[in-house]
């Protein structure tokens, strides 16, 4: 018997339930147009699919779901102690999230990912994710959950940039790393194990990029367009490269930690230049 398929997704009610009043203006024709390009009915059909499956119990059953072939590189470099950042460029916006964790989880059987509050509607990846508020600033509970992971021995996957790679300077690339992650590296005691994804998303959403660039646009109306670049990737091949940890030591006060953190940044995509074949085109 077919299961009834529950709405995890509502982009109906996110909005009714929202702050931003600018958001609850919007017309009920726009706000359908929205759900549709979100996928918000395909969202609802495979959670509820999946809706047994949490936390690393979850993220192989995506994998299975959109047919991804994995081709990972490095895994050799994945050290014995778990108790490190596992940080990665960010091309996919989805999928990439959900292979770092499959990869980090598969090796040490846990982890955290540094994530934003979004993921919270989604139940099956809630145990995993400690997270922080992209768009505001944090609640003390936030904060407090966030120290108490980093000064756990629990793996820590993480996207430094914070948000998904745009085009910039004619090339699909991470905007500048924030140095959160070097300074909590430091304190914490944790070694950043640098990862590359190959590949990048769709012509369609760097080019809405860079219209609301030019038009003066603040809001990232691309992001609408993630959902649909997860669903692109099906049955698609995703090349990963894992490099050798970096000692947390070696973030000496030779450089501040901001330069430090565009230092590792430059270290993952060094790993990309060394594969110049983009599986996802």
């Amino acid at each position: 018997m077919a299961r009834s398929e529950k709405k995890y997704i509502d982009i109906a009610k996110i909005i009714e339930e929202s702050d931003a009043g600018v958001l609850k203006k919007l017309p009920k024709f726009i706000i359908k147009l929205i759900a549709r390009i979100i996928r918000q009915n395909e969202m609802n059909r495979i959670l509820t699919k999946y809706e047994d499956y949490t936390g690393v119990d979850f993220l192989p059953k995506m994998i299975e779901e959109f047919n991804l072939k994995l081709e990972i590189e490095g895994k050799e470099n994945l050290p014995k102690n778990g108790k490190c950042f596992f940080a990665s460029n960010h091309p996919y916006g989805i999928l990439d999230g959900l292979i770092l964790t499959l990869t980090v989880s598969e090796k040490y059987g846990t982890l955290k990912a540094i994530g934003n509050d979004a993921f919270m509607f989604l139940p099956q990846l809630r145990p995993l994710i400690a997270t922080v508020n992209v768009f505001g600033r944090s609640s003390k509970e936030y904060i407090k959950a966030l120290e108490d992971t980093y000064n756990s021995d629990v793996p820590i996957t993480h996207f430094p940039a914070g948000v998904v790679s745009r085009k910039y300077d004619g090339k699909v690339q991470d905007s500048e790393w924030q140095k959160s992650f070097i300074t909590k590296a430091i304190s914490c005691k944790r070694d950043i194990v640098p990862f590359h994804f190959l590949g990048k998303n769709t012509r369609l959403f760097y080019l809405i990029f860079v219209l609301r660039q030019f038009l003066g646009i603040k809001l990232n109306i691309e992001l609408l367009l993630l959902p649909r670049e997860m669903f692109k990737k099906r049955n698609k091949t995703i090349k990963l490269i894992i490099g050798k940890p970096i000692p947390y030591s070696m973030f000496d006060k030779s450089l501040s930690h901001i330069e430090w953190a565009q230092k590792v940044r430059s270290l993952v995509y060094d790993l990309g230049k060394k594969n110049k074949l983009l599986i996802n085109k």
